[in-house]
């Protein structure tokens, strides 16, 4: 709208369209269990809003799934297997989740489904946002789940509630010796949320704990991290 606003003249809808691309698929990770919800599909939404040259701009999907669509009302999807993001077949190994913002809905799908199956392996999750007093999603479940022991541990990182930003990546450092010795007992590494920076950083924070506490040179924690890979140790779904 910014650039037909631009134009030296009118356009008509016939004009248009045929210029316009068709809106392609939002993907959001299921954040529920089938076991724990049977029948039901749940998602987690960020609903996209600002401003823009005097105008209020929505995100298209997430405005529509938040406002517009309404309870009742039955909503064309469909679902897109994940071949190579999956909770280990071994119901007792441990896994850390680094999920922060809506990064957290498969995540908290993978605490329901570990709940349900019973599974023995210790659960750890790193989730962050801005805020804890607005963007502490699933608040009520993760803190029931720590205090129950299903979550062993749970560290967060809200990077505006002080003066200096604090991000997963620097709760996984400060952790780094816990986090080395899960991976050394056979623990899987998951991420989920932001490709352009946080899964980037958590990617640099997770060698650095293998170079420092693994104490390997540099090409050789490189290799500890492509050995994880290819063990399917180390998944990631970042967008």
């Amino acid at each position: 709208l910014d650039l037909i606003s631009l134009a030296p003249r009118a356009f008509q809808p016939k004009e248009l369209t045929p210029l316009l691309k068709r809106l392609q698929p939002r993907l959001y990770s299921i954040s529920s269990s089938s076991k724990a919800h049977p029948g039901e599909v749940h998602l987690t939404v960020g609903v996209v809003q600002y401003q823009s040259h005097g105008r209020r701009r929505m995100g298209v999907c997430s405005t529509f799934l938040a406002e517009r669509c309404g309870q009742g009302v039955a909503v064309a999807l469909w679902i897109q297997a994940s071949h190579g993001f999956r909770l280990p077949t071994d119901a007792a190994r441990d896994i850390i989740m680094v999920g922060p913002g809506t990064g957290i809905a498969p995540f908290h799908a993978f605490l329901e489904e570990r709940r349900a199956v019973g599974a023995s392996g210790r659960n750890w999750l790193f989730f962050g946002d801005q805020r804890r007093a607005y963007d502490y999603l699933y608040e009520a479940a993760l803190e029931g789940w720590k205090n129950d022991g299903h979550l062993a541990r749970l560290d967060l990182a809200f990077s505006r509630d002080q003066a200096e930003k604090l991000y997963v990546q620097h709760r996984i450092l400060e952790a780094a010796d816990e986090v080395w010795t899960w991976l050394e007992n056979g623990a899987h590494f998951y991420v989920c949320g932001d490709a352009s920076r946080m899964a980037k950083d958590v990617d640099a924070a997770l060698r650095q704990v293998v170079e420092r506490c693994g104490r390997l040179a540099t090409d050789e924690a490189a290799a500890y991290v492509e050995n994880l890979k290819s063990e399917k140790r180390y998944q990631r779904d970042v967008y």
